[in-house]
C-alpha cells in the first residue's frame, strides 16, 4: 500500500461517525432557511472528506439518511422543508434544526432537584410513547446544563404503549396527515374503515384514545386504540395544524362528560388490587363505592379481570356484561382440562 494512502485513511475514519454527527448538528442549527442534501454533502466536514476520498454520491446520500435517522432517534428535531404542493417530493428538500427546540423562555429556571424530577418523569416513558412536545421539553431541560446532585429515586419505572397503532397515529398528528384504519365497535360483526384527521392522543381510565375529525361524518370523534383492528395507514392528505390547538383538552373534557352521566355501584373487597385501583376513581356510597365510566364494555373487561374482588350492584347492563365474561372464562378453563 502506498504511504500516502495509509496516511490519508485515518483522517477519513476520524470524521466518522461521532464527529460527523456533531458537525451535521452544528450546520443544521446554523441555518434558518435550511440546507439541501447536496449542500450538506459538499460542505459539512465528514461528508466532504468522504467525497474527496472517492465515495460515490449514492453512498454519501445513504450515509446522510442513516445519520439523520440516528439523530432523530436521539431526540434531535431535524425538520424537513419540502414542496408544499407535494410534501413527499424530497428531491429539493432542505433540512434544519429549529434553534427554538433548545431554548427555554428566559423567565423559567429550575433548581437541581426540580431538574432531577423532570428528567425522571421524561425517562418514565418509552421513546415510542413520548410525544414530540414532551421530547422537546426534555431536550430543553437537559440543555440547561444544571448538575443533578440530589437523589430522587433509585430506579426509573418504564411506561410503554402496547397498541401498535400508537406510533403511526402519533406520527400522523405531528405531520398533520389524514389516516385510515379499520375500527370494530361492540356489537358489530366486522370492522369498518374510518378516515380521520387525528388531532390528539389522550389517556383516560388507563386506556389510550385518539381524538380527531371523522372525515365521513364531518364531526369530532374519539376512538379507543384497542378497538383498531388493523394497520393505521398514513395518507398524503394533509390538514390545517391549527385544528390540533386544544384538541387534547377537548377530548378529555368530552370523555369526562360521558363518565359524569353514568356510574356503577360496586362492592369491593378491601385490601385488594381492585380496591386500590377503583377507590382512586370512585366516591363512597352506602353500599360500596360509585365509580364513573365511559364505555360499558371496556369497564366490564376491567371488572371481570378482578374476579371475586368486585361485585356489581348496578347498573344491570354492566353486571350482565361482567357475568358473561366470567362465564366465558370458566368455559375456556373447563374445556382446557
Amino acid at each position: 500500500m502506498p504511504a500516502n494512502a495509509a496516511s490519508s485513511s485515518p483522517s477519513v475514519e476520524r470524521n466518522a461517525p461521532e464527529e460527523r454527527l456533531l458537525n451535521l448538528v452544528v450546520a443544521l442549527m446554523a441555518t434558518e432557511q435550511g440546507l439541501t442534501k447536496d449542500a450538506i454533502l459538499a460542505s459539512v466536514s465528514g461528508y466532504r472528506e468522504q467525497g474527496e476520498a472517492g465515495a460515490s454520491k449514492d453512498a454519501l446520500e445513504k450515509m446522510f439518511e442513516r445519520d439523520k435517522e440516528n439523530l432523530r432517534g436521539l431526540g434531535v428535531p431535524i425538520e424537513t422543508i419540502g414542496d408544499r404542493l407535494d410534501p413527499d417530493d424530497l428531491r429539493q428538500a432542505r433540512y434544519r434544526i429549529p434553534t427554538s427546540e433548545y431554548a427555554l423562555p428566559a423567565d423559567i429556571t429550575f433548581t437541581p432537584a426540580e431538574v432531577a424530577v423532570l428528567t425522571l418523569a421524561g425517562e418514565v416513558w418509552s421513546q415510542s410513547s413520548l410525544s414530540a412536545d414532551a421530547r422537546s421539553g426534555l431536550r430543553k431541560i437537559r440543555a440547561l446544563g444544571i448538575d443533578v446532585d440530589e437523589p430522587i429515586i433509585g430506579y426509573s419505572p418504564r411506561i410503554s404503549q402496547r397498541e401498535a397503532s400508537f406510533a403511526p397515529l402519533q406520527r400522523a398528528i405531528e405531520q398533520c396527515r389524514v389516516v385510515t384504519f379499520p375500527y370494530l365497535k361492540p356489537g358489530e360483526s366486522a370492522p369498518r374503515v374510518r378516515t380521520v384527521r387525528p388531532l390528539a392522543l389522550v389517556e383516560y381510565e388507563a386506556r389510550w384514545h385518539v381524538f380527531g375529525i371523522d372525515v365521513d361524518a364531518d364531526a369530532d370523534r374519539t376512538f379507543l386504540l384497542s378497538r383498531i383492528a388493523g394497520d393505521v395507514k398514513v395518507t398524503r392528505t394533509g390538514f390545517d395544524p391549527a385544528l390540533r390547538d386544544g384538541a387534547g383538552e377537548r377530548a378529555l373534557a368530552g370523555l369526562a362528560a360521558v363518565a359524569s352521566r353514568q356510574s356503577a355501584l360496586l362492592e369491593v373487597n378491601p385490601g385488594t388490587e381492585a380496591a386500590l385501583r377503583l377507590h382512586r376513581r370512585g366516591t363512597p356510597a352506602e353500599q360500596g363505592i360509585r365509580v364513573p365510566y365511559v364505555d360499558v364494555h371496556i369497564f366490564a373487561d376491567e371488572l371481570a379481570s378482578y374476579g371475586p374482588e368486585v361485585r356489581v350492584v348496578e347498573p344491570a347492563e354492566l353486571r350482565d356484561q361482567v357475568v358473561r365474561r366470567l362465564r366465558t372464562a370458566l368455559k375456556v378453563h373447563e374445556g382446557a382440562r
